[in-house]
């Protein structure tokens, strides 16, 4: 029997209070004093360690073995909504709330290794009458560093302001902490939010920033990059928009070969005359500097019609091929050597059937499997740059995919239902319920196990 586990609510486990007081406290073991400059050795194995396993979000896990039945394994109830993906770090299951409150968890049994709530989340009421999560904590999946043993979340909080921890991975207490928020007259944090997952690349945690769901209020989307090491200056790229431009799809920034970042950005200030790079695939340097671009021909009325790129975060291929597809239900293909500018794509075509795209894609080889809201579809890049689509679910599937084990794992974010599909024709081969899950919740595979966050807790289900 292998075992398979998925996050969802519980009738069981830890269940701290939402109202219990911001200063962080580990439950595992006492705050050791900050040594931020220290590096930890050796590094705690970590078998998913960011959003989609790894900085290319290839979402592969390859201990995976062929799943036959389902059925549930184990519940946990945690404090809050669990918006990000869990990560797996040295053996443990890492979970991060919408109550700032991240989590150790035992992969077997859902039982608390530790835990560190670190703030209060911002009520609705200082939401300036946008967003979709309510309160707004945690957001963006953590991601771990090796080098330093460090979990990095950004946790929003009251003010609002948005701050990144370092936490100890084996013991969960805080090493450091810093105000990420960009300071600029267009930017309003209060407007701001850091759903994207964060990633670890060139000694710096990437981070993204867009708006609250129903853009309210002044933002500007932005990329901020901070020191593993928390030695050195905050880094940051601002659209070079006048408002919104969100860096938002929860895939997070994108690591390229060379350690340049990969992002897509939203509908911005311009509906016409000069681009601003809203709309757009933008390459950014590892210190965050406008590298290449591309927007499609038609980006001043997808930006008028709110059908911009942003939904979903790039996918960079393993033969130099970069696709993209948000809104607007049409797919691009771009070279990662040189975006192209406006218009420059390689090939371009219908995908999703002409509907919306949300979330982050995986692939193997020159196949990807994207999330539309109409159900995931499996598209092969051909070597000349043109796409055509294997197969499209009919299951209702249609959250961010991740694969292993020869099968697509997906969640229908409406019905609750968590979706196994054959990778290569997309027949549903199981499912089982989860409950009521987020808009872009996508699994977690670690070998014979899948976990997914819903928005009350954790749950796990194993697989014969």
């Amino acid at each position: 029997m292998s075992a398979w586990l998925v996050a969802c609510s519980a009738t069981s486990g830890p269940q701290p209070s939402p109202t219990a007081s911001p200063t962080h406290s580990a439950t595992a073991a006492p705050t050791p004093t900050p040594t931020p400059t220290a590096t930890p050795t050796p590094a705690l194995t970590a078998s998913w360690p960011v959003y989609h396993q790894n900085p290319g979000r290839t979402g592969q896990s390859a201990g995976t073995p062929a799943v036959a039945t389902l059925a549930t394994e184990w519940n946990t109830t945690l404090d809050g909504a669990v918006w990000a993906q869990p990560i797996v770090v040295g053996g443990n299951v890492i979970v991060a709330t919408e109550n700032d409150t991240l989590y150790s968890l035992n992969p077997a049994s859902g039982k608390m290794a530790w835990q560190d709530h670190v703030g209060t989340p911002v009520p609705q009421s200082d939401l300036l009458g946008c967003g979709d999560i309510f309160p707004l904590g945690m957001t963006g999946t953590p991601a771990y560093d090796p080098a330093t043993q460090s979990i990095f979340v950004v946790a929003e909080e009251m003010g609002p302001i948005h701050v990144l921890y370092d936490f100890n991975a084996a013991t969960g207490a805080v090493l450091w902490s810093r105000d990420v928020d960009v300071s600029s007259s267009l930017e309003r944090p209060a407007a701001v939010q850091q759903r994207p997952a964060l990633t670890v690349a060139n000694g710096y945690v990437y981070i993204g920033f867009g708006g609250l769901d129903g853009d309210c209020d002044q933002y500007v989307g932005a990329v901020v990059a901070v020191p593993t090491s928390n030695q050195g200056a905050t880094l940051d790229f601002m659209v070079p928009t006048s408002r919104e431009g969100a860096v938002w799809a929860t895939g997070g920034p994108v690591v390229g070969p060379n350690g340049d970042i990969f992002v897509a950005t939203g509908n911005g200030a311009a509906e016409g005359g000069t681009w601003d790079e809203s709309d757009s695939v933008l390459e950014l340097s590892p210190t965050l500097q406008l590298v290449s671009d591309w927007a499609p021909s038609r980006w001043a009325y997808d930006n008028a019609h709110d059908l911009d790129l942003g939904s979903v975060a790039p996918t960079l291929l393993p033969d130099g091929y970069v696709f993209i597809a948000g809104k607007s239900g049409i797919g691009y293909v771009l070279q990662e050597s040189a975006l192209g500018g406006v218009g420059g794509e390689v090939y371009s075509h219908q995908v999703c059937g002409g509907a919306m795209s949300f979330g982050g894609t995986s692939f193997n080889g020159d196949t990807l499997y994207q999330p539309c809201s109409n159900g995931v579809e499996a598209i092969s890049v051909a070597s000349n740059g043109s796409f055509s689509i294997v197969w499209q679910t009919s299951s209702g599937a249609n959250g961010p995919p991740v694969l292993g084990g020869g099968s697509v794992f997906t969640v229908d974010t409406g019905s609750g239902t968590l979706y196994v599909l054959d990778a290569a024709t997309g027949a549903t081969q199981a499912q089982i319920s989860v409950g009521s899950v987020p808009h872009f919740a996508s699994p977690t595979l670690l070998g014979d196990v899948a976990l997914v966050g819903t928005r009350s807790g954790v749950v796990a289900i194993s697989g014969v």
